[in-house]
């Protein structure tokens, strides 16, 4: 009777580890999303750039920019330099790879398009720092410091009450 109790505490206890443990989070992480330029600029947003927002998750950090138009054109890429939108002077970012994100739709007004620090990133895997390089002429720019090159991906999903959320999902390994 004791070894069965024994076997039986035993499972339960392995379960349990298991499942709070689990699984490397790499080992589930489907990120073949490559590292080539993303998008392409033609139409302007019929609204403004309200916010950006970032998060975690297990195989990337995601950063969600939210324009209250559609139908807006965006690029997304790696870049050796990210300056700034009108002047073009260079936008220092912390890390060792440098995405830009190009959204044609001009930044709401009050919304700080030349911000240095757009977001709080402390603490994520791959981003490093969300800076604002400005918003010229119904452009807005904004730059990515992140870990390394890494697979990234950009989708645009409706937001609710209209509008529409790009949103920029950079993987923490290759």
């Amino acid at each position: 009777m004791r070894a069965l109790i024994g076997g039986l505490l035993s499972l339960v206890l392995s379960v349990v580890l298991v499942g709070v443990l689990g699984a490397p989070a790499s080992a589930a992480c489907s990120t073949a999303w490559g590292s080539q330029d993303k998008g392409t600029l033609h139409d302007h947003a019929d609204g403004p750039l309200e916010r950006v927002r970032t998060g975690r998750q297990d195989c990337y950090d995601r950063l969600v920019i939210e324009v209250a138009g559609s139908g807006f054109g965006y690029l997304a890429g790696y870049v050796d330099e990210v300056v700034q939108e009108g002047s073009g002077n260079p936008v220092p970012l912390r890390g060792g790879a440098k995405l830009r994100v190009i959204v044609q739709a001009a930044a709401a007004s009050g919304f700080p398009a030349s911000s240095p620090e757009l977001a709080n990133v402390g603490g994520y895997t791959t981003f490093r720092q969300v800076a604002g390089a400005g918003s010229f002429e119904g452009q807005t720019t904004i730059g990515v410091g992140v870990r390394a090159r890494l697979p990234f991906r950009v989708l645009t999903l409706p937001r609710a009450g209209g509008g529409t959320r790009l949103i920029v999902d950079v993987a923490h390994t290759w």
